[in-house]
């Protein structure tokens, strides 16, 4: 999410006009302004093997896919956002060619810094737009994947992909194999273990005793 911007409060149309000329991206949530973090190399990779496999199913048809720079407008919670991946099928949607309104499908990949926002807050916004049917958390570091669809009832339901599972993505139609979704990005970083403090004459001479 980022830290809010040294700028004062405005409005949804005020932000697009500032927006056209920064060089740094923000996201707007109720008249505040958020300077976006810069990705690492896991980051970039697993979002751009999900948008390559997202554009390369969705060709011929009437979706279109986006990946990081793509604003979306939700109305209901006076925001704009830019998610890491996303789908859009509405007509609508192609005679703007700067911000989105009718995703079908959102994708976000985790980062300490952000994993509780979009879980939280930004997930509570999305809820929001009424054409949304699945929002997929990718966590590159345990390499799970956490789905949430939802249903008829306009419930979300979780469904949890294990890392080597194949994540189901029912919006669209695809099936993301763990081997192109994971294609070259690298491994996680095991913690080291910190080193055990040297035992002392009386700690052992307590132990044997």
């Amino acid at each position: 999410m980022g830290l809010p911007a040294e700028l004062s409060r405005m409005t949804a149309a005020d932000f697009l006009a500032w927006d056209a000329l920064q060089t740094v991206r923000f996201e707007f949530v109720g008249g505040e302004l958020f300077a976006m973090a810069d990705a690492g190399e896991g980051h970039v990779t697993v979002a751009g093997n999900v948008y390559l496999q997202l554009r390369q199913h969705l060709a011929g048809t009437p979706c279109r896919t986006f990946i990081t720079d793509m604003k979306l407008r939700v109305e209901a919670a006076d925001a704009f956002y830019y998610p890491d991946v996303m789908v859009t099928c509405s007509v609508p949607d192609t005679r703007d060619p700067l911000v989105k309104r009718e995703p079908v499908l959102l994708v976000e990949v985790l980062s300490p810094a952000t994993a509780a926002y979009d879980r939280g807050d930004k997930f509570a916004a999305y809820r929001k737009l009424p054409s949304l049917r699945e929002y997929l958390l990718i966590d590159t570091e345990s390499r799970r994947c956490d789905l949430f669809r939802r249903g008829n009832d306009d419930l979300w339901v979780l469904h949890p992909f294990e890392p080597g599972q194949t994540v189901t993505l029912a919006s669209v139609d695809l099936a993301l194999s763990p081997a192109a979704l994971w294609a070259e990005v690298p491994e996680p970083t095991k913690p080291t273990k910190p080193p055990e403090a040297p035992e002392t004459a009386d700690r052992a001479g307590a132990r044997d005793g």
